[in-house]
């Protein structure tokens, strides 16, 4: 009987966030430590139903619906077979969609802490029925796919970001300004950078104080929408951010590049008010001399830390408060 596997691992925002929905521009990379698996395997019926429930406890199941609300996995993949299925039809390709599966999957990816697990467990969705139905989706298209996903049939707020560095991998600067249409999908310019040109990062993030993606990016596109000049003026901002961080980076100025994560950090908080935990790790984080921004909607930050010896500081520090801290694994030849 047939089977396919395929992975996708959570993210960091770098720089830019989140202007990326809104004509923005990012610098993300890959986070190799936590990853999404998805196995399809060949089956006479077509199942997308692979939650199975089991709790140790009341507080077990709190916990559960706290982080991972009440639908689990099987929407992202209803939804995820239905945009692809659709993709594809549109491609008069329909025909190639005839063998039935059944899903199955696992992941590690802390959840509601902005470190992208709904979305790696879609691309890796996507990655598995192109290799399952032996089909190839233009590179370039698939975080569109990937995002119409949550934005249209589920209607969770977000931009691309995550998306592209999910299935680019590595460290992608994107450029959502001037979108190309391709067979009806709006895509950006991604462009690929060496892995090496990263200094040593810390990622901290906090199991209990998650928060959906959805109640920060909502507010911010209800003000966009309306006009708001803070949050208009802001992503343009968050855009020359990312363009100095580039820069940056291909000088090996990694004093610059922490200067401007703070910067990040401050502006986004300038047009939001924050969940005051989350505001903790990173003043806890700076008061250890490091730069710290928020490594996604909330919940996990990141920033530079050269010194071994920071960093045990910083891990002291961070879990003082409840949080979890590693080096991110941004490439196997990178740590």
């Amino acid at each position: 009987m047939r089977s396919v596997t395929e992975k996708s691992y959570a993210r960091i925002g770098l720089m830019g966030n989140p202007s990326d929905g809104y004509g923005g521009k990012t610098l993300s990379a890959i986070v190799k430590n936590f990853s999404a698996e998805v196995t399809l395997t060949e089956s006479e019926q077509l199942q997308l139903a692979p939650d199975q429930y089991q709790f140790d406890s009341v507080k077990a199941l709190q916990r559960h619906i706290r982080n991972d609300g009440y639908y689990g996995a099987s929407r992202l993949f209803k939804a995820t077979l239905k945009v692809f299925a659709g993709y594809i039809s549109g491609q008069q390709n329909s025909a190639a969609l005839q063998t039935n599966f059944k899903v199955s999957y696992q992941t590690n990816i802390p959840r509601m802490v902005g470190l992208a697990g709904s979305s790696a467990l879609i691309v890796a969705m996507l990655k598995a029925l192109q290799k399952f139905y032996a089909l190839e989706v233009d590179q370039r298209i698939l975080p569109s796919l990937a995002l119409a996903v949550e934005r249209d049939e589920l209607k969770i707020g977000g931009g691309l970001q995550d998306r592209v560095i999910q299935i680019y991998e590595g460290l992608v600067a994107m450029d959502f300004a001037g979108m190309d249409s391709i067979d009806g999908y709006l895509c950006g310019d991604y462009q690929s950078l060496d892995t090496g040109l990263l200094p040593p990062l810390y990622l901290a993030y906090s199991l209990d104080e998650g928060e959906p993606t959805e109640v920060f990016h909502n507010d911010l596109r209800s003000r966009y929408n309306a006009g708001d000049a803070l949050v208009v003026n802001a992503m343009q901002e968050f855009a020359e951010l990312s363009d100095q961080a580039v820069y940056a980076l291909k000088q090996s100025d990694y004093g610059l590049f922490g200067r401007l994560m703070d910067k990040n950090f401050d502006l986004r908080q300038s047009i939001s008010t924050l969940n005051t935990h989350h505001v903790l790790m990173i003043e806890t984080a700076r008061a250890c001399g490091v730069s710290a921004k928020y490594a996604g909607s909330g919940g996990a930050i990141v920033g530079v830390c050269e010194s071994e010896t920071g960093f045990d500081k910083l891990k002291t520090q961070l879990e003082a408060i409840g949080c979890v801290v590693v080096r991110p694994v941004i490439s196997p030849d990178y740590s």
